[in-house]
């Protein structure tokens, strides 16, 4: 892995100082179709190296907020181990009160990610961006299968899902289908975006898997879907969904990176600035930042998981 995230200099890349930490997953073990999603957080660290650090809309320089790139999660030894490494590690950046962001990897990640934010953050709504409904409670004999990525969220969070093009019909039974945008809806009703966001709760954690957008602009993903997203309009809801709500975290997954074309992951590198401009835009880059966690802000959520790790 790189040293600091997109070359930054050192002075805006130590944990102490950094409001933001970024925690690669290299991790692919359960993708079912095309494999690679393991090169994901590399290819993605490469692309935001060549990067303008610039952002024209916002008329910021993020990093200058700090960027913390934190050590790897690899545990890879099951499903399962990923996902309790990824929750523990997870956990405990957001006990350092930083803005925790995750790059996979394949979906199977956001479990252990949505489960340390949901711990931590009462009346949670997860924002499930995607091609895939991602609602299996099993598969392949795992609950921890990027087939499952949300479906704990489902029982446990205010889910709400975008972009929906590709289910199996057993998940219907889970699916809350008020809460749920279909694409093919999306793309003919213009008030998907006012109504999404009218449903979510305060607090929210962003999932962001890449084959939400279209394969026109995101080839190098695992399992891309035709008729997804666009660039414009998938930023104007995300810049809305920062303005209004409090986005406590988020991550991305599903880049598949291909040798020969380059885009998606400079795709993947712009989304992942962009979203951290959004959320910091009206930070000014010298104000101090607290790195004492307080637990009466977070208030956690010790009846939905047990909490006896010491962190």
């Amino acid at each position: 892995m790189k040293l600091t995230y997109a070359g930054i200099p050192e002075e805006f890349a130590k944990l102490e100082q950094a409001k933001i930490v970024l925690i690669p997953v290299p991790y692919d073990g359960t993708s079912t179709w095309q494999k690679g999603a393991d090169k994901g957080p590399e290819a993605f660290l490469e692309a935001s190296e060549n990067m303008e650090l610039y952002d024209i809309e916002t008329g910021t320089e993020v990093y200058q907020q700090g960027v913390f790139l934190a050590e790897a999660v690899t545990e890879n030894s099951s499903p399962e181990a990923m996902v309790d490494a990824v929750h523990q590690a997870t956990k405990k950046y957001i006990k350092k009160n930083k803005f925790v962001t995750i790059f996979g990897g394949e979906h199977s990640i956001s479990i252990g990610t949505i489960r340390a934010f949901n711990e931590m953050y009462p009346s949670l709504t997860v924002l499930h961006i995607d091609a895939h409904a991602d609602l299996r409670k099993s598969y392949d004999g795992s609950t921890c299968n990027h087939a499952c990525a949300v479906y704990e969220a489902s029982q446990n969070t205010n889910l709400i899902q975008v972009g929906i093009r590709s289910m199996d019909i057993i998940e219907k039974t889970v699916m809350d289908e008020d809460k749920a945008y279909f694409a093919h809806d999306m793309a003919v009703d213009d008030t998907w975006m006012d109504s999404a966001i009218d449903q979510m709760t305060d607090s929210v954690f962003i999932t962001f898997d890449l084959d939400a957008f279209d394969p026109s602009i995101m080839p190098s993903t695992g399992t891309p879907e035709p008729g997804g997203l666009l660039w414009y309009e998938t930023l104007d809801f995300l810049k809305q969904v920062f303005q209004e709500k409090n986005v406590v975290g988020f991550d991305i997954v599903e880049l598949c990176p291909d040798n020969k074309e380059k885009s998606s992951n400079f795709l993947a590198a712009k989304l992942y600035y962009k979203m951290l401009s959004y959320k910091f835009m009206n930070d000014a880059t010298e104000d101090n930042y607290d790195n004492a966690y307080d637990n009466t802000e977070h208030k956690k959520n010790t009846l939905k998981f047990t909490d006896d790790d010491n962190y």
